[in-house]
């Protein structure tokens, strides 16, 4: 049997969603009743944490999801990374922090009198050096080790959650392709 752990960009990502619905609750809908055909096929699990999340952007279509997503959070204290990842995580946040640092000064070196403009552009670079390609929430960790101790393949379009997939050999899926998997399964 076929284990899949869900992230929430496979509901609330519009590239994503879009295979099951277009709205974040109609893809949850749509995910239900192709997810309940494969019962016997294929397990999918959440943690409770990512639930939480998703509610944020549907609140009913995450209650209805438990009946076909089983809720587990990952064991914390039993699972073991190498400490390599960790090294290489805590050399990737300081060179983030200096790049932001870097972006920072010269936001404030800059004269130019639209302010707003500025923070704007300071903002979206701030994120991008800052955010992307690397797990930056609770959420997202629980994901990766949730699919680690069950040996199983990682649902997500998230850039930062595929690399960490990668250097702990989890395996993982676009959460753009799942539909099409989910009718070969």
């Amino acid at each position: 049997m076929q284990q899949f752990v869900l992230d929430t960009s496979l509901f609330v990502n519009p590239d994503c969603r879009k295979q099951f619905g277009k709205t974040p609750y109609s893809s949850v809908s749509g995910f239900i009743k192709k997810a309940k055909t494969k019962k016997k096929k294929a397990e999918f699990y959440m943690p409770p944490i990512v639930f939480r999340e998703l509610s944020h952007f549907t609140e009913k279509g995450s209650s209805r999801l438990s009946t076909v997503v089983k809720k587990r959070a990952p064991n914390l204290y039993g699972i073991y990374i190498p400490a390599a990842i960790l090294y290489t995580f805590i050399d990737d946040v300081r060179m983030r922090v200096n790049k932001g640092l870097r972006l920072a000064e010269e936001f404030a070196r800059d004269n130019k009198p639209d302010n707003r403009a500025k923070l704007n552009k300071l903002r979206a670079k701030y994120r991008e050096a800052m955010r992307r390609g690397m797990v930056d929430s609770k959420e997202d960790l629980e994901v990766i080790l949730l699919a680690y101790e069950l040996g199983a393949t990682i649902v997500t379009s998230d850039e930062g959650m595929v690399e960490m997939a990668n250097k702990i050999g989890v395996e993982w899926i676009e959460a753009e392709r799942f539909g099409a998997l989910l009718k070969s399964i």
